[in-house]
């Protein structure tokens, strides 16, 4: 199979993928805290696990991982048919993995879905268990109807949140000098605690947080993906604090400026990583120059 082929195939896996963290966090945060929820988040963090192995795997064969979001299954009224839904897309996870293990021949690549498919299976057997726990338990949709200023601001953080661990993790995938990677990776992992953050609170609350995103930068270029990473982190730490004076709960207050203060560092990591790569940037292009010497 040519590696155009593959790379199509590991990328609609990897959407769906996506879409599977997603509907999982979602269900997650509207259950509230309690264990349940939480080995839910765990399941979300293997099928993060997957995405990362799909996305290398995709720029090792020279493509790009798309940062689209495939399918999902957000019906049902009750956390019971949540469950259900949850457990009917692994169903489709596994027959899609299983179907690709036949298609694909490179054998390090089957090795890495026949891999992935184990996870799938168990997460299928996981969400089994969740329908029957969840009636037994009683468990509830804890969302509100809530609108105003605040749910607005906290969905705005949201949808931030979501924006540039897409962007953060697409540009470490993309990035050469594995230093840089490791720091996208690291910032994608803390925008990711701010995500979840953010939506707990909106559901404290009596919110219900919107996890959607706007278009994340696929800049594939250092030094570009490196400024643009700057001026957001800067402009969003300003917004973040123009928030936090706004907002009288002491607690919401707090969390904010936590948020804006992780913000500055984001930018203060990336700033150093800039002069960095134009300091080897500046060593190369000298290094080209012709020799005037006599």
């Amino acid at each position: 199979m040519e590696k155009e082929k593959i790379i199509q195939i590991l990328n609609t896996d990897l959407q769906d993928e996506h879409g599977a963290i997603i509907q999982y966090l979602s269900h997650a945060y509207a259950i509230g805290e309690g264990e349940m929820s939480c080995e839910i988040e765990a399941t979300a963090r293997e099928e993060m696990r997957h995405l990362d192995w799909l996305a290398e795997t995709i720029v090792e064969l020279g493509g790009k991982p798309s940062l689209k979001r495939g399918t999902m299954r957000m019906g049902g009224k009750t956390v019971p048919e949540w469950m259900q839904n949850n457990v009917s897309l692994e169903e489709d996870a596994i027959s899609h993995y299983q179907e690709h293990i036949k298609m694909i021949d490179d054998p390090k690549i089957k090795r890495l879905l026949k891999r992935i498919l184990a996870d799938e299976k168990a997460h299928q057997g996981q969400f089994v268990h969740f329908v029957d726990k969840s009636g037994r338990e009683g468990a509830e949709d804890q969302r509100g109807d809530r609108k105003d200023s605040v749910t607005k601001m906290l969905n705005w953080g949201i949808e931030h949140e979501y924006t540039v661990i897409l962007q953060y993790l697409f540009h470490s995938y993309m990035a050469p000098d594995p230093e840089d990677k490791k720091e996208f990776e690291d910032q994608a992992i803390n925008e990711m605690q701010h995500l979840g953050w953010l939506a707990e609170e909106m559901i404290d609350g009596g919110g219900n947080p919107k996890i959607e995103h706007t278009t994340p930068d696929q800049s594939t270029q250092t030094l570009k993906m490196l400024e643009v990473d700057i001026k957001l982190e800067k402009e969003v730490a300003k917004i973040y604090d123009k928030a936090a004076q706004e907002v009288e709960d002491k607690s919401l207050k707090e969390l904010l400026l936590r948020i804006r203060d992780n913000e500055i560092y984001h930018a203060e990591v990336f700033s150093d990583l800039l002069e960095l790569e134009e300091k080897q940037i500046g060593s190369a292009d000298a290094a080209k120059m012709p020799d005037s010497g006599g």
